[in-house]
């Protein structure tokens, strides 16, 4: 229709990558409105924001119209879920609508969530409810303003009709947007089942898009393999310093490109413990916090045996037997790369610009000090910038047990001496390379990394309740737009930063929306 926002689409994977997935188009809704429009991110994808910002664009975003150029498509996918082999997943209740290259010069997939049943349904209704869409607005754009690479949310909007779930709830489609989202269980829906000419095309695209520097080259698989495995180490780190808990790491929700996806059961920890699971699916733990680099290794090694065939010809026992070799190298390697992201991040976080023999120590010795005695994990990183300011009473004040807390204070302290003395130069005139944050006085450098706000468990449930039970969308707003600032530390800010009641937090539980 002539009054439907424009959308510069540009669909390679539609064009081609036929085999790879259904031409599917959204279903209607009764009564699109849009709840929620991500207007930096519309201008970073070249797209007018105030266009989308009406009733043609609350149509789009809730699939009752269609774009000119868009090309929805239901992506085919497998996965192991919670370690059980699927062959077939794929988008049961999304559609890619198509890509964009934005402002930056980078492709973006624009999909659609809740957009109705697919051929990859398998019995679901292909809906979402309002809650989890909006939960995929604030944890998405809390992990972005906190550098983690992410998927993000572009719009919300309502449909006008219920879903049931284990009630009745208001529906809403997402429309997500993301470098890809090409998974690792991509490749095994193609690998499980021989077609190996797919395979190919799809290794050969996820390579075009993410790594093109590798295309054409004899031994671009593997390489591929090890760049997928050294991006999903960067990441994992990131989500471990932070204390966040993914809840559903199955191979179908690990991105090629090293983005964050689908936010369902995720939660983020409180009082540290590496066992810590809120999923209400999880009943073993297999994805517990301290689970997720496991987790992240075994679902490359799925990836690994997905592309041998690519790298080696089957019937060449000494080719496979290299092949394996070669894939086996990059999966052993994972602990050592991520190892190397986590130790960088928490010296960082210790506001430390040089490395030493005793770091990895002094990491672990606080992590162990904080399970000890169930010290929230977010405040306890960032009062070592009081701390590195003379007030060290703020952050013992966390600790029930003072004196373990002072003993590690004081190694710290005397850490921080050799490092300033190891740096053997003024702030302001380190090397180029070193991060910016090393640049500043210790206590500042310190807030710069550890947050102030992250996304609390029952902060974020009371914004999404108050939304779908009261159509009160103003304590999401206000949430949201503190979390765009997780650094920033404001009188406002003070109780959006406080853990929930102890109790509170054992009864806690995440679902995955579906």
């Amino acid at each position: 229709m002539a009054d439907t926002p424009v959308f510069p689409f540009d669909n390679s994977f539609a064009r081609e990558l036929p085999a790879a997935g259904v031409t599917w188009p959204p279903a209607p809704v009764a009564a699109p409105a849009l709840v929620y429009l991500n207007r930096p991110l519309a201008e970073a994808l070249g797209l007018d924001a105030e266009a989308l910002d009406s009733a043609a664009g609350a149509a789009v975003f809730a699939g009752n119209r269609v774009p000119a150029g868009a090309s929805p498509v239901a992506q085919a996918y497998a996965g192991h879920q919670f370690g059980g082999f699927s062959p077939q997943l794929g988008d049961g209740r999304a559609l890619l609508l198509g890509e964009i290259v934005g402002r930056d010069g980078l492709r973006r997939d624009v999909a659609l969530k809740g957009s109705g049943r697919t051929p990859f349904s398998r019995g679901g209704d292909g809906r979402a409810a309002l809650g989890p869409m909006l939960r995929e607005v604030l944890i998405g754009e809390a992990m972005h303003a906190l550098g983690v690479p992410t998927t993000r949310a572009l719009a919300v909007a309502a449909t006008g009709e219920s879903v049931r779930r284990d009630r009745d709830l208001p529906g809403a489609v997402l429309t997500r947007v993301a470098a890809s989202h090409l998974r690792v269980g991509t490749m095994q829906y193609f690998a499980a089942r021989g077609d190996l000419a797919t395979l190919a095309q799809v290794a050969d695209y996820a390579i075009a898009r993410h790594d093109p520097d590798l295309s054409g080259r004899p031994d671009r698989h593997l390489a591929f393999l090890e760049r997928v495995a050294r991006r999903q180490a960067a990441l994992l780190a990131r989500w471990m310093n932070l204390g966040f808990i993914h809840g559903v790491m199955n191979t179908d929700n690990m991105t090629l490109s090293g983005e964050t996806i689908d936010y369902g059961p995720c939660a983020f920890m409180e009082a540290y413990d590496p066992a810590a699971v809120f999923s209400s699916i999880d009943h073993g733990g297999r994805y517990a916090y301290g689970n997720q680099p496991l987790i992240a290794r075994w679902n490359l090694a799925r990836l690994a045996e997905s592309l041998l065939p690519l790298v080696a010809d089957v019937d060449d026992e000494r080719a496979v037997q290299q092949a394996v070799a070669g894939a086996t190298a990059v999966i052993d390697a994972f602990p050592a790369w991520y190892d190397e992201a986590l130790r960088q991040g928490q010296r960082a976080k210790l506001g430390l610009r040089t490395a030493a023999d005793g770091d990895a120590a002094l990491a672990d010795d606080l992590l162990g000090l904080l399970h000890a005695q169930a010290v929230d994990v977010t405040l306890a990183w960032r009062r070592l910038a009081d701390a590195a300011e003379g007030r060290a009473e703020a952050w013992l004040a966390l600790f029930p047990q003072a004196g373990p807390a002072a003993a590690w204070l004081d190694r710290w302290a005397s850490r921080c001496a050799d490092d300033d003395a190891a740096s053997g130069v003024p702030a302001a005139d380190v090397a180029a390379d070193v991060p910016v944050h090393a640049a500043l006085p210790r206590g500042l450098a310190l807030r710069a990394v550890n947050p102030f706000l992250i996304p609390r468990n029952h902060r974020v449930e009371e914004a999404l309740a108050a939304a779908s039970d009261d159509g009160d969308l103003q304590p999401f707003q206000q949430l949201l737009q503190a979390l765009q600032q997780p650094y920033e530390e404001s009188p406002a800010s003070v109780p959006l930063a406080q853990p929930a009641p102890a109790s509170v937090t054992a009864a806690y539980q995440t679902f995955c929306g579906t």
